[in-house]
C-alpha cells in the first residue's frame, strides 16, 4: 500500500508553503504523478502540485499514519 504520507526533504523554492522535515498528506492523482509531480496538502490547508523531487516517502507504521492523520 502507498503512504499517504511524503516527507518534506527540500522546499523546492517554495518557502511559505512547504517546511522541510515534515510530513506532508497526499492527494491521489495519477496524472500529476505521471508527470512527475505530487499533489499535497501544503501550509495554505489546500492541495497544490510541487515536484515529486521535494519529498522522499518514508514506510510508517499503521499507528504513525493513524497519529498523522488525527493530526
Amino acid at each position: 500500500m502507498k503512504s499517504k504520507f511524503l516527507l518534506c526533504v527540500n522546499d523546492g523554492g517554495f518557502p511559505e508553503s512547504l517546511e522541510p522535515r515534515k510530513f506532508y498528506r497526499v492527494v491521489d492523482d495519477a496524472a500529476a504523478a505521471g508527470e512527475g509531480m505530487a499533489r499535497v496538502i501544503d501550509e495554505s490547508g489546500e492541495d497544490y502540485l510541487y515536484p515529486r523531487s521535494c519529498f522522499v516517502e518514508v514506510p510508517l507504521s499503521g499507528a504513525v499514519e493513524g497519529r498523522l492523520e488525527a493530526a
